[in-house]
């Protein structure tokens, strides 16, 4: 027997032709599984019990049918009436039957029978007040496998999927997705209006084959026409159409369209976008778009913290506007105080403004000027710092992003070699490429950074240039993925001027929650420098180098495991030469996930020098 599957011409939307209401009608229906496996069935907390029996060797068959279940999300969510279990037992059988269709299974039975009786014989109206006991059995039957597979025309570079041949399982998904990569496939080139023309679907049952033939329409090239703009109050339309960057006469490409709703986005002026194509093709085979946003509201506050056993309390705090001017400048006014309370340090107190104006010269391009002032009280050295500079940050996308600025610098250094003072003129530089899966919880990916920072020194000051490289890696196995290692590496050095012409926060220290736990923050430097009475005063070395590992392991839904070690070594001299010394810290801790990142709370205890005791942090984040 063979049976047609109908196909629309606007998308691949796949119809059993008389199979749902015979199957309906004999009560011989398959069922379905969540993906929850077993947890819905029989609760404690549920009057209805609910099983799910599933025939055949397909493992994966299950979760995929519990998923689709409507029973299962109704008594999920509380809603356990026999009126709310009948409507979701009549419409499991279609979900089901479809779920199955995707997984290549045209001949399945489903039964779902309410205590004992079967759903599809039980009269909408009719339904019993209390059900106590559900039961889905499902016979898929044999998988189908596809005896044709055609798609055409196809344009070049098109991903159609690799399962969408003869021979692999010819399931209703794989037709759609070969459908929506062959459409997406003349988008890319500038097919605005590709389209499914046709589509021919046959089963047949006595083969247990598919017979796919799919047909396409491209369309006519298109370019980019004009941009309409909704929805914009307090930001003028002509900074919006800066910020946008639309490609106005450009030849038509989706990931243009995706670059304008990132690049609005990362404004922060809005707090919804949406981009509409239209729906004829324009004069001249162009292509307008409809832009619709919405603002959010301008100013915001935000805050953290850290703390640590030996560094004591850090606060930080922010207020924000984002739209100041009226053409998406984002000015932001920030603070920290730390080292409250610490054992070894006084307080630190840093304070910062920043004016950034999005679309400046181009639409990736942010400008941006800053006035920054510090007022340290470190264990070996007090610092008053003031610098003031502007720049520009090159968002290129999500994972790749550059900045570049020129500042003026002033510091006034106390230490036991004196009052020392420092003026400079720096050129930092960046490149961040991030691959990371989830920037706040990373399971998956890396993350790597580059910092480059020529200085220009004035009286006493050095010249020379401070490299700083980061990476950071991820990779997670197991049950869901549960057991995550992690590792960083950190390496830093001065070129160019010497120790005592360089200044102090261009030193490397190692030690704390950002580099070594387990020891005291900052604890480890050299001792290269004279004080007054010939004793050798320790400062921040030329040269350093970080390493940490992580096992996390996600103990339950919120909460998870770590176990770490770090270690840090500073030189005295640039490029990881002359004397050195190492140290580092080892220990276990806990988090707790939230919807702004994961709370972490960590003891670490030293090894190798300048250890200082069993040291605890908390705070809000992974570590790294």
């Amino acid at each position: 027997m063979k049976q047609a599957i109908n196909a629309g011409a606007a998308g691949i939307l796949l119809i059993g032709t008389g199979i749902s209401a015979a199957l309906a009608q004999s009560g011989s229906l398959s069922p379905v599984s969540s993906p929850f496996g077993g947890w819905f069935g029989g609760e404690a907390e549920s009057p209805v019990e609910l099983d799910f029996q599933i025939a055949g060797d397909d493992d994966s068959l299950e979760g995929r049918l519990r998923g689709a279940s409507l029973i299962a999300g109704a008594r999920d969510e509380g809603r356990i009436t026999g009126q709310d279990i009948l409507a979701a037992a009549r419409g499991d059988y279609a979900r089901i039957l479809g779920t199955l269709y995707d997984a290549g299974y045209y001949d399945a039975e489903i039964n779902i029978t309410l205590d004992g009786v079967e759903a599809a014989q039980i009269a909408t109206l009719d339904a019993p007040p209390v059900i106590r006991r559900v039961l889905v059995q499902v016979q898929p039957g044999t998988r189908f496998r596809f005896a044709r597979a055609d798609i055409a025309p196809v344009a070049p570079g098109s991903d159609i999927p690799s399962g969408y041949r003869v021979g692999e399982t010819g399931g209703t998904g794989v037709i759609r997705d070969a459908a929506q990569a062959g459409v997406d496939g003349w988008r890319e080139v500038g097919h605005a209006k590709a389209d499914v023309a046709a589509s021919d679907i046959v089963a047949d049952h006595r083969n247990h084959s598919i017979d796919s033939r799919v047909v396409l329409a491209p369309g006519p090239a298109l370019r980019f026409g004009r941009m309409h703009v909704r929805g914009n109050e307090r930001l003028s339309e002509r900074r919006l159409r800066k910020i946008a960057g639309f490609p106005e006469g450009e030849r038509f490409d989706p990931e243009k369209i995706e670059d304008i709703r990132k690049r609005l986005r990362r404004s922060g002026v809005f707090s919804a976008i949406t981009i509409t194509e239209a729906d004829e093709v324009g004069p001249g085979n162009t292509l307008d778009l409809d832009l619709l946003v919405m603002e959010q509201a301008p100013r915001r506050i935000g805050g953290g913290f850290e703390l640590s056993s030996s560094d004591g309390l850090a606060v930080t705090g922010y207020w924000m506007h984002r739209n100041l001017l009226g053409g998406g400048e984002r000015l932001r006014v920030d603070a920290q105080v730390s080292d409250i309370g610490a054992k070894d340090s006084g307080r630190d107190i840093t304070a910062g403004i920043r004016l950034d104006r999005p679309a400046t010269l181009h639409p990736d391009l942010t400008g941006y000027t800053e006035l920054r002032g510090e007022r340290l009280r470190e264990e070996d050295y007090d610092m008053d710092a003031l610098s003031f500079g502007f720049g520009f940050t090159y968002i290129k996308s999500d994972r790749l992003s550059a900045d570049i600025g020129l500042q003026y610098r002033r510091l006034d250094v106390t230490d036991e070699t004196g009052d020392s003072e420092f003026r400079l003129f720096a050129l930092p530089m960046s490149v961040t490429w991030d691959q990371r899966d989830e920037p706040t919880d990373a399971r998956r990916g890396y993350w790597l950074k580059g910092e480059l920072t020529p200085f220009l020194g004035q009286g006493d000051t050095g010249n020379g240039a401070r490299l700083v490289t980061e990476g950071r890696t991820y990779h997670s196995f197991g049950e869901d993925d549960r057991i995550t290692l992690a590792g960083r590496v950190r390496l830093g050095s001065v070129f160019g001027s010497e120790i005592e012409n360089t200044p102090r926060d261009y030193l490397f220290y190692s030690g704390g929650g950002g580099s070594v736990r387990g020891q005291s923050y900052e604890s480890l430097g050299v001792e290269v420098l004279e004080g007054p009475d010939g004793d050798l005063v320790k400062t921040g070395g030329m040269s350093l180098a970080n390493l940490s590992a992580e096992v996390r392991f996600q103990l339950r839904e919120r909460i998870g495991l770590v176990a770490f070690a770090d270690a840090g070594r500073v030189w005295e001299d640039s490029g990881w030469g002359g004397s050195s010394d190492w140290h580092g810290g080892a220990g276990v801790g806990v988090r707790y996930t939230t919807p702004i990142g994961p709370l972490r709370f960590d003891v670490a205890g030293p090894f190798g020098s300048t250890d200082d005791g069993v040291q605890v942090y908390l705070g809000l984040g992974q570590a790294f």
